[in-house]
């Protein structure tokens, strides 16, 4: 094979080009729309009100996801490759038309979950497609390739957010959306195939647990509208009960969500999940980050979409760093995680809620608590997924790989939900400015603390076992 057929550049043939530029565009309209979206939704608020809805616009773009992403298999059975993918390009469309002309914030979250439906049909349908379009020895690339669009993403989003932020447009950042997607929605007719060569049998839905999962989210973010503390801890209480339920249906049905004893207390894989679900949740509230940096700190939207984005900078750098690691050394990396995140939570309870004194030192404070808050989750992640993995029994291996990005997505969704209940109990919308930002970053940063405290537990029973791992285990899931 020639130079330029071998390594990264095999992914970039004639035969493989468009494939790879498809797969790898989805993944990034997604991400970049992520990052857009927590950039503006300061402006938004301040020009169509909703303060109180804040959280929800990630709280139900991730629920939906959650949605697409279980849906999405038999999406593709049923539609083919080249019409699945139009069809989730077309729901992400209609998603951002609706947010681009909504007139208030309850249509503003309509547009977003139904952005959420067709974000998550892209992500989730980018993996599935690796095996129907690549050769085999060509999938660890492809899945790097995928992985590293969030890289790009945090580069992207906050500008093109932060631009139309700051020129008081956020409509137009939605509406950029439009001729992009148009874009790629052409770019997928001419690089899929039309048909699966095999489609694969289609399993049965887990449809409860699914509802369940949502209706636990739901519980925490409607308990999180009301100005009445016993409202807001019935909304948890109801939670904890949805997810209860939940576990009693996994242990009681043939039909799983996760795989099999994946929430027994006893179970490695068990600590596995919670560890990993509490890192997640400890990256919450970065939501309300920009609006505290321009409200707190008087930061331009530009600059806070990207200091806010020095977490996600950070989870990279700590994957990267390692990566490579085995043994012991990616045992001390789940265990070194939460500690520091604490670190980080610290660094940003000392910082963000302060507006006296030298601006410099605040700044230097949340732009390094953010990037190792980031650092925390990256650090451990790739050895988490890979005993995840490793841990799952023989038959559900393929269960392991698909729960890893429910789990991970449900935890954003549950951290987010989390945040709109400390940040609205604390009075940042009920009191407002200067004051009610202030109050809800000091909250936000000592209640988020309990994240980090609990998963040092899960994290040293996620560590008793250390499993032999590979390192293209580790490219395949993030």
């Amino acid at each position: 094979m020639s130079e330029s057929h071998s390594g990264w550049g095999s992914l970039f043939t004639a035969e493989n080009r468009g494939s790879a530029i498809t797969l790898s565009t989805g993944v990034a309209l997604y991400a970049t729309n992520s990052y857009i979206v927590i950039t503006i939704l300061p402006s938004v608020v301040l020009d169509i009100g909703g303060m109180a809805w804040y959280a929800w616009n990630t709280t139900l773009f991730v629920i939906s996801a959650i949605m697409g992403s279980a849906l999405s298999a038999r999406l593709l059975n049923k539609s083919g490759p080249r019409w699945a993918y139009l069809n989730a390009t077309a729901i992400f469309m209609l998603g951002a038309a609706i947010c681009t002309v909504a007139p208030s914030m309850p249509i503003l979250l309509l547009g977003r979950a139904i952005q959420g439906l067709g974000g998550g049909f892209l992500f989730a349908l980018s993996y599935a497609m690796v095996n129907l379009v690549f050769r085999e020895e060509l999938w660890p690339r492809a899945m790097a390739l995928i992985s590293a669009m969030w890289g790009v993403a945090t580069l992207v989003g906050p500008a093109v957010g932060g631009i139309f932020a700051e020129l008081h447009a956020w409509r137009y950042a939605f509406g950029l959306l439009l001729p992009v997607t148009l874009l790629f929605a052409v770019l997928v007719w001419k690089s899929l195939p039309a048909r699966q060569h095999k489609p694969a049998p289609a399993e049965p839905l887990p449809r409860l647990q699914l509802v369940l999962l949502a209706s636990a989210v739901l519980a925490i973010s409607a308990g999180s509208l009301s100005p009445h503390g016993w409202v807001n801890f019935s909304g948890i209480a109801a939670a904890i009960v949805l997810v209860l339920w939940l576990r009693k249906r996994e242990f009681s049905r043939s039909v799983r969500l996760l795989p099999r004893n994946a929430l027994s207390f006893t179970s490695p894989l068990c600590a596995l999940f919670a560890t990993m679900s509490l890192l997640m949740i400890g990256m919450g509230y970065d939501i309300y980050v920009p609006y505290l940096l321009q409200h707190l700190h008087g930061q331009t939207p530009l600059l806070a979409g990207y200091i806010t984005a020095a977490a996600a900078a950070g989870w990279t750098v700590g994957e990267m760093w390692s990566a490579a690691w085995s043994g012991k050394r990616a045992s001390a990396a789940i265990k070194a995680g939460p500690l520091i995140m604490l670190l980080s939570l610290l660094c940003l309870l000392v910082s963000l809620p302060l507006t006296v004194g030298a601006a410099w030192l605040h700044m230097s404070g949340i732009v390094i608590g953010l990037s190792l808050l980031g650092f925390a989750t990256g650090l451990g992640w790739p050895h988490l997924l890979t005993r995840v993995l490793q841990q799952a029994e023989a038959q559900d291996k393929e269960k392991a790989g698909a729960s890893i990005s429910v789990v991970q997505s449900f935890s954003a969704a549950m951290g987010t939900a989390l945040a709109g209940t400390v940040a609205n109990l604390a009075g940042i919308n009920s009191v407002g400015g200067v004051q009610g930002a202030s109050q809800a970053a000091l909250w936000l940063s000592l209640m988020f603390l309990l994240a980090p405290l609990a998963a040092i537990i899960t994290a040293r029973r996620a560590t008793r076992e250390q499993p032999v791992r590979t390192r293209q285990e580790s490219l395949n899931y993030k």
